[in-house]
């Protein structure tokens, strides 16, 4: 019998399994590096062959693409969520960030898989992390510019010093609570929420 061009293998679908060679391997990814992890990792932790990578993925770097892909939909779809809630200016940034912490909680090697520095700086896999970068980049443009307008400021400039400024104070959190497992995602929300009041209230104060 002619297998079915959907098919996996073991009478397993073709997506599925596809889905769960993704996960088995944004784990190998994420803990030890694009250039720590080899193919015959990945298949032997899903328990299926080298060729059957292959055959879906087509190489090494393809299987990445597939797994940045996924860590990238996976954030940035948290993120959108957030920004379609109605919360705006400081309120919507904790917001972006529990809902950060939330979603990697079980999974911080998806951070870790996205800023991994070993991985090839060009190719399908920065083509990858280029475009979810950009997504990333244009929801906090957007709030940025909801959060400075409210104090009347409106320089491109500004906005633009404040985007990055806002990004780098993200991965800084990120990276921050990647490298201390045992914060909670809960404990992290609270910690941001106290660090970020304190920032504004010092300004309100002084603005008084």
């Amino acid at each position: 019998m002619a297998t079915r061009p959907n098919a996996g293998t073991k009478g397993v679908p073709r997506a599925a399994r596809e889905q769960e060679i993704v996960r088995v391997a944004s784990i190998a990814f994420g803990t030890d590096g694009f250039a720590g992890t080899g193919v015959a990792d990945v298949a032997r932790a899903a328990g299926i062959s080298k060729a059957l990578v292959y055959s879906y993925f087509g190489s090494k770097e393809g299987l990445h693409a597939a797994c940045l892909a996924d860590a990238g939909d996976l954030l940035a779809g948290e993120i959108e969520r957030v920004a379609r809630d109605g919360s705006t200016g400081v309120e919507r940034g904790v917001r972006t960030l529990a809902a950060m912490f939330a979603v990697l909680e079980d999974r911080r090697h998806v951070w870790r898989l996205l800023r991994d520095r070993t991985a090839p700086a060009d190719g399908a896999a920065a083509e990858v992390a280029g475009r979810y970068a950009a997504r990333i980049e244009t929801l906090a443009h957007e709030g940025v510019l909801e959060l400075l307008g409210d104090a009347g400021i409106t320089d491109d400039l500004d906005v633009s010093a404040m985007v990055r400024t806002w990004l780098g104070i993200v991965d800084s959190l990120m990276d921050w609570w990647v490298a201390h497992p045992d914060e909670g995602a809960d404990e992290m929300t609270q910690r941001v929420t106290r660090l970020i009041g304190a920032l504004v209230s010092d300004h309100v104060r002084r603005r008084d």
